[in-house]
């Protein structure tokens, strides 16, 4: 886990040393165990080090001696079988990463075919003067870039394009819109005009700072279920787990997990126990709340049933607000998901014993978990309806001008969803292309990283999506409950996390805390310049009343907006707790 980024001209000029060293200062904290540069051809590249495998020698730019060089943020984890199909002598390290440079110098543009991993790499191909950027098929790893008529720019973050004056802060009014009515950005463009993501699987091929080519490898298989029969399918279920969390444990540096006490995470602790012959370090958040449900019995009893060593934290209501400027800062593309405050203080904690975590993202998306799944699949007489087809500000009087959602018709949307596939297949299909990669990933990558932490998805696997994607639809969705044959294997590997009982969901008591500073939170909020030029004069302050749910839902999304905006648009500093921060930019 890394930080990378590069600049290149359109007339062949080079860039200021000061320019390439805002770019390497903006992304340490990705990379704080040390720095590569390399200036080949017309491209400057820069890489910050998370040293995670092949501490000594796996030191990036990587070099094949013939003018291809790469940088590279992830893990390949496939990288000791693909090793074997390079010739002796070729390769300079150790390093998982190293294997991407010789895999596109035999297999050119469909190299990301043969790997196993996360990742967000660049590759410069100096006797082609091909710049290559390739992004995961799940989009765990971040990669965004600038393209205009004098250069070509490329970062792991958006404020290291910013920072190095190579995108403005000025802000998309459209996405930002989206932002409050959806709390997150979907596709390629962000919160900033200049700024674009490269999407999820995407590799793009880029030529004197003009992209020439797309390709696209997609995460999903493109079929429908296989098979009607379930038996069987437990003993499958188990090999494929055991192959993923066995990849996903290849680490020279200590590990541990995120547990929740559900499903997901307990049955990645389960197969972790039997993969490990030393305990597993797990980690679990509560918060000083009776107004929601608190998981750390079940998490406490599950860890303690296979021996883990366990550390539980509490989040208060004054961890709440000192840390939420500093949540907004490391959001810099931003998710208004509250699960970005449990997730900050665990990734803070495990940081002081390890530098990898295991996360349970991708279990509900791939074994169909989500209620909605559910309601889908109904007909509309017994309740069913389609997912995400309203904002949470629709119907509001709110917002000064308000977008229809984003269109999910269209091409790239279309190509992945595939006509072959089930009606439970399209709307699980839909997440992986819009909800998981722009929220559920931008939040753990962001929240870790800003630790100097690296997360790991198990889930998220090629070979683990291929036969659990394809599962029966009555293997994944029964009557009351998803992630069927997960839940039935779980059941047996470990009874004590009682896998069919009634999900709860994940809560974070966020209303309850606004609500014992609400006159003061409301007058500052709505005073905030970003909140001014979105809502309308008057509409702001009455949410923090929090009389219901949804009220509360809203003032909580605009509240991290006006933290984000003044940080990341106003340029202001995050020093402080909240109150700070909102009187501050409010006395300007």
């Amino acid at each position: 886990m890394c930080g990378i980024a590069g600049l290149v001209f359109t007339d062949g000029s080079q860039p200021s040393v000061n320019q390439v060293d805002r770019l390497a200062s903006a992304l340490k904290h990705r990379g704080p165990d040390g720095e590569g540069r390399l200036n080949v051809g017309s491209i400057n590249l820069v890489h910050r080090r998370l040293a995670i495998i092949d501490l000594k020698t796996g030191d990036q730019p990587f070099e094949d001696g013939d003018g291809i060089s790469l940088i590279a943020n992830g893990e390949i984890y496939n990288y000791r079988e693909l090793s074997k199909q390079i010739p002796d002598g070729l390769l300079s390290s150790k390093s998982d990463c190293e294997l991407p440079l010789y895999l596109y110098k035999y297999h050119g543009l469909g190299f990301t075919e043969h790997l196993r991993g996360m990742y967000a790499l660049a590759i410069y191909d100096l006797k082609k003067d091909l710049l290559v950027l390739a992004r995961d098929p799940f989009g765990i790893k971040p990669l965004y870039y600038v393209e205009n008529e004098r250069y070509f720019a490329f970062a792991s973050e958006p404020q290291a394009l910013i920072s190095a004056d190579l995108a403005s802060r000025t802000p998309s009014g459209a996405r930002c819109r989206e932002l409050l009515n959806r709390q997150f950005i979907s596709g390629r463009f962000t919160a900033f005009t200049d700024v674009k993501r490269i999407l999820p699987g995407e590799t793009l091929v880029v030529k004197k700072g003009e992209i020439i080519d797309r390709l696209c490898l997609p995460a999903l298989p493109g079929h429908g279920p296989r098979g009607e029969d379930v038996a069987g399918l437990e003993s499958r279920l188990d090999d494929a787990l055991a192959d993923s969390v066995n990849l996903h444990q290849r680490s020279d540096v200590p590990y541990g997990m995120f547990l929740s006490g559900g499903v997901d995470s307990s049955a990645l602790l389960a197969m972790m126990a039997r993969l490990n012959s030393s305990p597993v370090l797990t980690y679990t958040a509560g918060f000083d709340s009776k107004s929601v449900p608190d998981e750390r019995g079940l998490a406490r009893s599950v860890a303690e049933a296979v021996g883990a060593t366990h550390t539980e934290i509490t989040v208060t209501q004054q961890d709440f607000w000192r840390d939420l400027p500093a949540i907004a800062e490391a959001l810099d593309d931003p998710c208004a998901d509250y699960a970005i405050i449990p997730s900050f203080a665990l990734a803070r904690a495990a940081s002081k014993d390890v530098k990898v975590i295991l996360s349970g993202e991708g279990g509900d998306e791939l074994f169909a978990g989500y209620g909605r799944y559910r309601r889908a699949l109904r007909p509309r007489f017994l309740g069913g309806r389609k997912s995400r087809l309203r904002g949470l500000f629709d119907g509001a009087d709110i917002l000064r001008e308000l977008d229809a959602l984003p269109n999910f018709n269209s091409e790239r949307h279309r190509s992945t969803v595939g006509l072959k596939r089930s009606r439970l297949q399209t709307v699980q299909a839909v997440d992986f292309v819009d909800w998981l990669p722009h929220d559920l990933l931008i939040k753990l990558d962001r929240c870790l990283m800003a630790h100097g932490l690296e997360g790991r998805t198990p889930f998220l696997d090629r070979t683990l999506a291929d036969f659990a994607f394809c599962l029966p639809d009555k293997a994944k969705v029964t009557v009351g409950s998803g992630k069927w044959l997960l839940r039935s294997w779980l059941s047996e590997q470990l009874p004590v996390a009682k896998a069919f009982s009634r999900k709860r969901g994940f809560t974070v008591p966020v209303g309850e805390w606004m609500e014992t500073r609400r006159q003061q939170l409301g007058d500052l909020v709505a005073a905030q310049p970003g909140v001014k030029e979105l809502c309308k004069s008057g509409s702001v302050g009455p949410l923090f009343q929090i009389r219901n749910k949804k009220a509360g839902q809203a003032a909580w999304v605009i509240l991290f907006y006006s933290l984000w905006h003044r940080r990341h648009i106003l340029n202001l500093s995050s020093d402080g707790d909240v109150f700070d921060c909102l009187s501050s930019s409010v006395e300007r």
